[in-house]
Order: structure tokens, then C-alpha cells, then sequence
């Protein structure tokens, strides 16, 4: 019992890095917080997942393995996703919420969870014959359900996370990369064909501002433009705790969600800002370290899926800030405010550590071979 109940498979290493991470957001939000209750409830939040995480850690995630098991959890969270259409609640534009008063969840953040899961397991049982073209077609399948209804909420920056968690997952499972390129290939084309044959002149203007906001900074563009100012403002050094303008004053919207990282580079300048970038940056390495000492290639595919979300949110969300992505409402991994999303990033965290208890010092797969295909 004492062995059950002991902490050795948890990465402390990795814990230690958060902390900087999970710190810098408390402090931007108490900073800025119009409401005081949004630095609290945060807290809260970060007290809950973390004791999610280390619960989560002792379990045994071997059930995982088992397909009925997982086919029956994606098969649950695709249902909440269409249940959304009908008892969802509308914020930010987005049907992408239950709202139960006291608080609410959104499944997306879970679903890529899940999604990681299932890719995991539909790879690690088909590298012998992961070559064939039948499985690019089929993993996507199970990427394109919760894409096209995350899309459909809309909720843009969330399904463009969904495709790269897949494209991340494939291009490491020895997929053929020939096979890979033919669906790109083939989705260039028909998005081609969209914008000259259907798409209409309004069609094409949204998705020209989406893609380039600072076109149209009056508009459109208008949260793009203030965040890199934001950003520029801090300088090399920042303003100090409690000096940002472009947020006290409430020219930088969604501070505390969408653009912290913004809110944080004022008043921290560039070098907090790329302290917190280095914290993160270690994270995703002694993820990918946990990834490597997986005792099977399930185990291993599930770390680097895990590794591929993080990276895309963090990838999207820094460069929505500095204006050089779309604004999508990705938030900021541990430093955005809000519960659903810290509850995923801390279950798929709490599932790498159960795996870890596992773990070899040599993987006992030959990596060099049958990652690469061969």
C-alpha cells in the first residue's frame, strides 16, 4: 500500500517548471483584475487540477489499452459535442459551452484529450502495417469527427488544434509520408477550388482578415493591433507590476484569457516574457523525456501527442499576440484564465505520470526503426 500510495512517478522536474507558469498568470490577473474574484477563482482552479493531477497519476491508465474502453469514451464526448447544438450556451460567438450556473465546462478542451488517446492506441497496434494509405484516411477520421463539430460551434482556433494533434501524431508514427502528402495535396486543392469557383466576395474578405488581422485594424483587427502594442510597450525590461496601460486602461481586450500573454510581456518585457517561454519549452522537453521512456510505442505516442498540444497552443497563442496568427481564442497553457482547460492540460499530465510508473530506462520498442517506418 505504501508503494501504491508513493509520489516516485511523478516528474517534480517537470511540476517545477509549471510553477513560474501557474505564478505568471495569478499575478497578471491580480495585476489587471477589474473583479477580484477572477484571481481566486482561478486559484481554486489551479488547487482542483492539480489534485486531479496526482489523483489521476495513480491510475491505472492500462484501461486505456483495452479498445471497447476508449472507443466508449470518444464515442461519450463526441455526443456531448452534439449535444452542445442543442443545450449549449453561446460565448464569445462560440456554442461551445454547458452552462451549469455556478460554472461552466467545455468538452473541446477534454476532446483533444481523448483524441490523443485514441490516436495513441489506433498506432501503436498497426506499426507493423502503419505504411499503408488506409490508415492516414482512418486516423483522420477519428480527428475529423470532433474537428468538423468543434467548426461548426465555431470555434476555429480549437479545430485548427484537433488537425495538428493528428498531423503531429501522424508524422511520427511511420506513417508513409508520400501517402501523407497526397491528402495535404488533395485538401490544397479542393480549398482552391472553394475560393474560385464558391466561396463569395464576402467569404473570401472573412477569411483574408482572419488570416491577416492587422489588415484591418479598425475592425476585424482591432484585438491584434493592441496586442502587439502591448507587447512593444514593455520593451526589454517591462513597465513593473501593476504599469500596463494597454490593459489597466482596457485598450487590450481578454486580458486575462486571449491575450495574458500580452498583459504579461507589459509589464515583464522581453526578458520575463522569454523566461516564461524557457519554462515552457522545459515542460514540453521532460514531456517528450517521458514520451521516450514509454514502455510501448502506446505509451510513447500518447507523450508526444500530449507534447504536440501544448506546443500548438502555446505556437498559436504567443503568435496570435505579437500579430503574426490569427486571433482564434487559443488560450495560453496554465496562464489563461478559466477551469475546463486547466482540468485537460492537468489530466493529460496526470495520465503521462501514471504511465511513467512503467517506464524503462531503454524502450523496450526499437524507436529507430519502427518510428521511422522501416
Amino acid at each position: 500500500m505504501s508503494n501504491f500510495f508513493s509520489f516516485k512517478h511523478i516528474d517534480w522536474v517537470l511540476v517545477l517548471f509549471l510553477l513560474p507558469i501557474l505564478g505568471a498568470g495569478l499575478v497578471t490577473m491580480a495585476s489587471f483584475g477589474v473583479e477580484g474574484s477572477v484571481f481566486w477563482r482561478q486559484l481554486i482552479w489551479i488547487g482542483v487540477s492539480f489534485t486531479m493531477f496526482l489523483g489521476i497519476s495513480f491510475f491505472d491508465v492500462s484501461v486505456f489499452k483495452k479498445t471497447n474502453a476508449l472507443v466508449a469514451l470518444y464515442g461519450f464526448f463526441v455526443l456531448l459535442l452534439i449535444a452542445l447544438f442543442f443545450f449549449g450556451s453561446t460565448i464569445k460567438g462560440a456554442q461551445s459551452w454547458f452552462n451549469f450556473g455556478f460554472f461552466s465546462f467545455q468538452p473541446s478542451d477534454l476532446v483533444k484529450v481523448v483524441l490523443i488517446l485514441i490516436l495513441a492506441k489506433y498506432f501503436s497496434r498497426r506499426h507493423v502495417e502503419i505504411a499503408n494509405i488506409k490508415h492516414v484516411i482512418i486516423s483522420g477520421l477519428y480527428a475529423f469527427i470532433p474537428f468538423f463539430l468543434v467548426f461548426l460551434q465555431p470555434d476555429f482556433g480549437t479545430a485548427m488544434i484537433i488537425l495538428l494533434i493528428w498531423f503531429g501524431m501522424i508524422l511520427v508514427s511511420g506513417i508513409s509520408k508520400k501517402h501523407l502528402f497526397v491528402v495535404i495535396g488533395g485538401g490544397i486543392v479542393i480549398f482552391f477550388l472553394l475560393w474560385t469557383f464558391v466561396f463569395a466576395t464576402y467569404q473570401k474578405a472573412r477569411i483574408s482578415s482572419f488570416l491577416d488581422p492587422l489588415s484591418d485594424i479598425q475592425g476585424t483587427g482591432y484585438n491584434a493591433y493592441q496586442s502587439t502594442i502591448a507587447v512593444g510597450s514593455g520593451q526589454f525590461f517591462g513597465k513593473g507590476v501593476g504599469y500596463g496601460t494597454q490593459s489597466r486602461l482596457q485598450f487590450l481586450p481578454e486580458y486575462e484569457t486571449d491575450f495574458i500573454f500580452a498583459a504579461f510581456s507589459e509589464e515583464w518585457g522581453f526578458v520575463g516574457s522569454m523566461i516564461i517561454l524557457l519554462c515552457y519549452m522545459l515542460v514540453i522537453w521532460r514531456i517528450l523525456g517521458s514520451a521516450r521512456r514509454g514502455s510501448s510505442n502506446f505509451e510513447t505516442l500518447f507523450g508526444v501527442g500530449v507534447a504536440v498540444m501544448f506546443f500548438s497552443h502555446i505556437a498559436i497563442n504567443v503568435g496570435m499576440n505579437i500579430g503574426l496568427m490569427p486571433v482564434t481564442g487559443i488560450t495560453l497553457p496554465f496562464m489563461s484564465q478559466g477551469g475546463s482547460h486547466l482540468l485537460a492540460e492537468f489530466a493529460a499530465l496526470g495520465i503521462l505520470m501514471s504511465m511513467r510508473k512503467d517506464s524503462r530506462a531503454i524502450h523496450r520498442d526499437d524507436m529507430k526503426y519502427e518510428f521511422m517506418g522501416y
